[in-house]
């Protein structure tokens, strides 16, 4: 188990990961399962890896890079976090309305501004939304 635990350490001293992609990278290092259970449950114990703090965290550097809910969510799923801890996470985020107006004002309404915030992952009720109230044309 100690071996497991460095793997993950390593893992872990650049940037924070979730309990599923720890598990993950350990497995394809070949640990076995009941190594990488104790190992996953040490580094929990010791707060190394909280599925919490690395969704809230996660989807607060994404939301800051301007992505909607939908991304934030596929990508906090690929990551292996369960739903309730993306819905905890997303408690904690500015509304996605609040952050595509901000998108809006800052490149003016209109067709192109809703293609960017689709491709960014907003839901089509806030790009309609916030799209028409920037004075452009949603549907373009």
């Amino acid at each position: 188990m100690h071996d497991a635990v460095e793997v993950a350490l390593r893992a872990l001293r650049h940037r924070d990961r979730s309990a599923a992609q720890i598990d993950a990278q350990l497995a394809a290092r070949g640990v076995s399962e009941s190594e990488r259970v104790d190992a996953l449950a040490t580094l929990a114990r010791t707060g190394l890896v909280d599925d919490r703090r690395f969704a809230e965290t996660r989807a607060s550097a994404l939301a800051d890079r301007g992505a909607g809910n939908a991304f934030i969510r596929h990508d906090l799923l690929l990551a292996g976090v369960d739903d309730d801890v993306i819905e905890h996470a997303f408690a904690a985020l500015e509304d996605e309305r609040i952050r595509a107006e901000r998108i809006v004002a800052r490149r003016g309404g209109g067709a192109k501004t809703a293609r960017y915030l689709s491709g960014k992952g907003f839901s089509e009720d806030t790009i309609h939304a916030v799209v028409a109230r920037g004075g452009g044309d949603a549907l373009g």
